[in-house]
């Protein structure tokens, strides 16, 4: 039995920290933190932890170890709280079969494990952030695996200080088809590269599952990219990442209480 109301769950990214007071797998409360904004990590945190339905527990995924230890820190400092992280207190969310799990991103299961919840079947799981990955679940709800490739900004970023001439340009919906100048020649190609990717990577994996998948996509980029793709995209989940992670709570909860005996419960 789940001895907590409510997740205060955690995504520690490359770029950000998110929060979310996770409550009935819905997310109530959200703030991202921004690299820059790391001081004001503890009032955010407070301030969310005082809107969550108590008791509440502390939930997180990492992919920068550097940037938990401040969240963790931050953590007992204000809240007195421990903060249990996926793949070292909290059991994944989801069975893979990868030859190393334990490599692979605890991000990507928390997203594919709640789209797998939601939906029942096979699907395809899109995170359009920093990196952008396009992962694969079959209908056993198995964690296949999937593809990584830069993100819009870092494309950007690349083309930029690997040329002579390429200017960084800022990211918008494109309106045009055919880029007119160096500017719009970026924005088309970064964009139109995404889409083809999680268009041609949707039909190869359809292809190995023997019908099409559900496609869920998510991150900060996700309207960007997906603006053209209404017939492949069947959802767009903002907050899956941190849904996910209380799913992984709720899931790590559960197991540690059916190893209760009845007289311990």
């Amino acid at each position: 039995m789940r001895r907590f109301k409510s997740v205060l769950a955690c995504d520690v990214g490359n770029s950000r920290i998110s929060l979310g007071s996770v409550v009935d797998e819905k997310v109530i409360h959200r703030r991202d933190i921004l690299i820059e904004q790391f001081d004001v990590l503890p009032d955010a945190l407070e301030e969310i932890f005082d809107k969550c339905e108590q008791p509440v527990i502390i939930a997180a995924c990492s992919v920068q170890p550097e940037y938990f230890t401040l969240l963790e820190s931050a953590v007992r400092e204000r809240l007195n709280q421990p903060v249990l992280l996926i793949g070292r207190d909290l059991p994944p969310p989801m069975k893979t079969a990868l030859a190393e799990p334990e490599r692979v991103g605890t991000d990507r299961l928390c997203s594919a494990a709640m789209a797998y919840h939601r939906l029942g079947g096979a699907c395809v799981v899109a995170d359009f952030g920093t990196a952008i990955t396009i992962d694969c679940v079959d209908d056993d709800g198995i964690f296949l695996g999937g593809a990584i490739l830069p993100g819009l900004r870092m494309s950007i970023d690349v083309l930029a200080s690997g040329t002579a001439l390429l200017p960084r340009v800022n990211l918008e919906k494109p309106s045009w088809v055919i880029g007119k100048n160096t500017r719009q020649a970026i924005i088309a190609g970064v964009i139109s590269a995404a889409r083809g990717a999680l268009r041609w990577l949707t039909e190869a994996y359809a292809t190995e599952l023997g019908h099409w998948p559900e496609v869920i996509v998510t991150g900060g980029d996700a309207e960007l990219v997906i603006a053209d793709l209404q017939d492949v995209v069947h959802a767009i989940v903002p907050d899956l990442c941190l849904m996910g992670i209380a799913l992984a709570a709720t899931k790590g909860s559960e197991d540690s209480s059916s190893n209760i005996t009845s007289d311990e419960k």
